[in-house]
């Protein structure tokens, strides 16, 4: 399939590559930050960078637009595509509903729109990910589009989904805790024992048993552990009154610790 990526973020670094080695072409890359577009061409095999969203004579039949959920309408908003071009995007956060309506407003020719929603975190510069594993989810109106994109997903990945704009959201809200919540409390666990000269990796056996465990387990629930699962309030009191000058952390303990405690409270 000929392809076109608008945006060249943390998704598009690895997505476009990987379309690529499944035997697609990427023939341009547009991004606002013009050496980021640079940079991702530099990785592919003969696409060019484009300098506006102007695409009326682009050999491309399917246009990914990999940018963030708030840039999505305007994007929208100044794009130029060639007639039935196949558009779709890669938010979590955004209903296909809404990305549908925007192109029925602003496109002067009729286009074809899905999602193609990679679950997974992406981080620009970092070596190529294998999507071999990476869940891909997909959503079109339309069952003809619909095959193309699982289809094309398959080229990539052995888990490709058919889901809806609801279920993508919940999905999205799940991967917010489990990563991004996740990623930000070891980051505020090395702030506290860098803060007392220690080094994170004091840390790491226990991180990656518990997320061993977590993954193993028909459920985390069902390795729970620490003073809030065991009803230890001694210990609980003890922790709050160490991070007494610390409000804003104190806050978060207190809040997940009354998080656990009513969640074995309600499931006892």
């Amino acid at each position: 399939m000929e392809i076109t990526f608008v945006g060249a973020g943390n998704l598009s670094w690895h997505l476009a590559p990987a379309l690529e080695s499944a035997g697609h072409h990427i023939n341009e890359v547009y991004s606002r930050q013009l050496q980021h577009a640079r940079q991702l061409v530099s990785n592919l095999y003969d696409a060019r960078t484009h300098s506006d969203l102007n695409f009326a004579d682009s050999p491309s039949r399917l246009f990914v637009l990999a940018v963030s959920d708030q840039a999505l309408e305007s994007v929208c908003s100044r794009l130029v595509l060639p007639e039935n071009a196949l558009v779709v995007h890669t938010a979590g956060g955004q209903s296909l509903r809404s990305l549908e309506q925007w192109m029925a407003v602003y496109s002067d020719v009729p286009v074809q729109t899905g999602v193609f929603y990679p679950l997974q975190t992406f981080t620009r510069e970092q070596p190529f990910m294998n999507f071999e594993d990476i869940p891909l989810c997909i959503e079109s109106a339309d069952p003809t589009v619909e095959d193309k994109l699982v289809r094309l997903a398959q080229d990539i990945s052995h888990t490709v989904y058919v889901i809806t704009s609801e279920e993508r959201k919940a999905l999205h809200v799940a991967a917010v805790f489990a990563c991004n919540f996740t990623n930000h409390l070891l980051a505020l666990a090395n702030d506290m024992v860098s803060a007392e000269g220690m080094d994170f990796d004091l840390l790491r056996p226990l991180i990656a048993e518990t997320f061993h465990k977590g993954l193993d387990a028909e459920s985390p629930a069902d390795v729970q552990t620490g003073p809030a699962r065991r009803g230890d309030l001694k210990t609980i009191e003890t922790h709050l009154t160490y991070l007494g000058n610390q409000p804003q952390l104190a806050e978060i303990y207190q809040l997940l610790t009354t998080s656990i405690q009513r969640h074995y409270r309600s499931t006892r």
